[in-house]
């Protein structure tokens, strides 16, 4: 399987041709250097997301041992207890306890409230670039927006923002395939500093509440939902972790699509009611989120392969996304594309809860800037980060 290389630059830059080859080539394949099951066609990404044989996690119901899997090392320690405290990582009944609390923040009223402040957020992040002439947009619209509104929400004292991305940057990148030591020390780092931030700033809010999320979680008085110290905590980092990372990159990676198919990019200048289309086809046709991962907790058979108990699928969203079995002329952006039930926000119980706020985002800064920004044109070629897993570009060089 030479052609899926996730730690080359080379196949990080474009691995769309692997994925056809993936395909072709069957429904899964077991990828030795990372000890996964690979899984690239949508119709089985999209049903094993849903799969109650598979789990974020297994400690739910084994332990390392019985599951056949070496525990993390004691070092890493921190990181994991942030992490499996967090719903992504968790299982019911503890996932269904905390999401049905979370998930009271994210109601359609709710996140409709936040429109105009994402609007503005986006106006003046839009006006600060459009005075410069140009600039990083990654820097300067794309990460600050969604921070912005994640950390207004969680009540984060403006003071303290600049602290944030660089957590969650450090911690991310232990979801990369075999991340080094060098990056586990940098998780551990930040997961230390980041709970030890917001442990201080929980006590606060428990002698001054506030009108924001970190206080309502306090309040919680129901005994079923109430949630612990660190699971507190761990909602807090998966908040903002997952409420920002996708945001940015699939910003600055569907500005970087755009540039480099200027009929669809003038075909949306052109018409602005394109726009909520526009934003589901970018997330397709260039997902932020390439792999997610499952673990199988039961035996089960994809095209007649048997998948052990114990075993880690690797479900590729990017590959899933650009399916000719799912999508017509999938390798074409399609800005107008009308059926589109791409695969970027997962599904199943672990479905993004943010998607609606995400797509408000999206919306308001690309919005912003066809409007502001109508000339603007990339300055350089932009180089992508080293991770294939959460996949961006390192800048975005714009002018004006």
């Amino acid at each position: 399987m030479a052609d899926f290389a996730p730690w080359s630059p080379a196949f990080v830059a474009d691995p769309y041709p692997a994925y056809a080859d993936l395909r072709a080539r069957g429904r899964v394949h077991y990828f030795e250097p990372t000890r996964q099951w690979l899984i690239p066609h949508h119709a089985d990404v999209s049903a094993l997301l849903r799969d109650r044989r598979l789990g974020r996690t297994y400690l739910h119901r084994f332990t390392h041992e019985e599951f056949g899997r070496t525990p993390p090392p004691a070092a890493h320690e921190p990181f994991h207890t942030l992490n499996d405290y967090g719903m992504l990582d968790l299982e019911a009944p503890d996932h269904t306890r905390i999401r049905r609390l979370v998930s009271k923040a994210f109601t359609p009223r709710t996140v409709e409230s936040l429109v105009p402040t994402v609007r503005r957020l986006a106006a003046e992040l839009v006006a600060g670039l459009k005075d410069n002439g140009g600039g990083d947009l990654l820097a300067e619209v794309a990460e600050p927006l969604p921070v912005a509104v994640i950390a207004e929400m969680l009540g984060i004292p403006p003071a303290d923002r600049a602290l944030l991305r660089p957590w969650s940057a450090d911690i991310c990148g232990m979801y990369e395939l075999n991340p080094s030591e060098e990056t586990a020390a940098c998780a551990v780092r930040a997961s230390v500093e980041f709970s030890a931030y917001l442990r201080e700033l929980i006590a606060e809010r428990r002698t001054a509440p506030g009108d924001d999320l970190i206080s309502a979680l306090i309040a919680a008085h129901d005994e079923e939902d109430r949630l612990s110290e660190q699971e507190m905590i761990s909602t807090c980092v998966l908040l903002l972790n997952a409420g920002h990372e996708a945001t940015v990159n699939t910003t600055a990676n569907g500005w970087w699509t755009l540039f480099r198919n200027p009929a669809q990019l003038a075909a949306l200048r052109a018409d602005h009611t394109l726009l909520s289309t526009a934003v589901e086809e970018l997330m397709r046709y260039d997902t932020p989120l390439q792999l997610f991962e499952r673990w199988v907790l039961d035996d089960i058979e994809i095209e007649g392969t048997l998948v052990p108990r114990g075993s880690e699928l690797a479900l590729l969203f990017g590959s899933a996304n650009r399916d000719p079995e799912k999508f017509e002329n999938p390798d074409t952006l399609d800005l107008a594309r009308a059926d589109n039930p791409h695969v970027s926000f997962g599904a199943g119980i672990h479905y993004c809860l943010g998607a609606p706020l995400a797509r408000i985002e999206l919306a308001a800064s690309f919005g912003e800037l066809l409007r502001e920004a109508p000339t603007m044109r990339l300055a350089a070629e932009p180089e992508w980060k080293a991770g294939f897993v959460i996949r961006g570009v390192k800048e975005l060089r714009v002018e004006l």
